[in-house]
């Protein structure tokens, strides 16, 4: 019992104070009214559409990072021939560090602020080539005559991984992690014709 009228009287007080502060910072419900809600119903009956609804900037985040994979990492280059003693027959493009920690497990992210939290500090990674070979030419699909250049990379991911909690039990983990992960990078290559005159 005296913990529901210790709830109720903090309620009662911060109930009180905010709408203090409400009359006395401008907004008033003619205010809020006139200019808010009315503004929203008109632009709901022009548009037909839904009024505004906040969106958590997670949410956002999440979209953004998936059309920068999409753009960046999951699309499969074809690349025009290239002749002569300047043809790169080696990889010439190692994975970006970006590519590295997005192909990591993500088990920093789902954690509630102050209440569990991961993190990575102190990230150092190597990446090491251990496939570099060109196959035969051959006919893809919506390609035509390529050749498939194999570019397979080792990334090893070394970091400090931190697990916190600061609430019901107040707890610091902090741990040595070692983390590898496997990228490659194929791209197909045109096979060149015969020679024209």
């Amino acid at each position: 019992m005296d913990g529901l009228v210790r709830f109720l009287k903090r309620t009662l007080l911060y109930t009180s104070l905010g709408l203090l502060l409400a009359c006395n910072s401008g907004c008033s419900y003619k205010i809020l009214h006139e200019m808010f809600w009315t503004q929203t119903v008109d632009y709901v009956k022009f548009w037909q559409t839904t009024p505004f609804i906040p969106v958590s900037p997670y949410w956002s985040q999440l979209i953004e990072d998936t059309y920068i994979d999409e753009e960046r990492y999951s699309k499969v280059p074809v690349l025009d021939p290239v002749e002569g003693e300047n043809a790169p027959l080696f990889c010439m493009d190692p994975p970006y560090p970006d590519e590295v920690m997005r192909a990591l497990p993500n088990d920093s992210d789902g954690g509630v602020p102050f209440l569990a939290e991961t993190q990575r500090n102190n990230v150092r990674m190597t990446v090491e080539p251990i496939v570099d070979k060109m196959e035969e030419c051959r006919f893809y699909p919506l390609v035509g005559p390529a050749r498939m250049h194999k570019c397979h990379y080792k990334c090893e991911v070394h970091f400090d991984k931190v697990i916190r909690s600061d609430w019901p039990i107040p707890f610091y983990f902090k741990d040595q992690t070692t983390e590898v992960v496997y990228i490659d990078h194929d791209h197909l290559i045109r096979c060149a014709g015969p020679a024209t005159e």
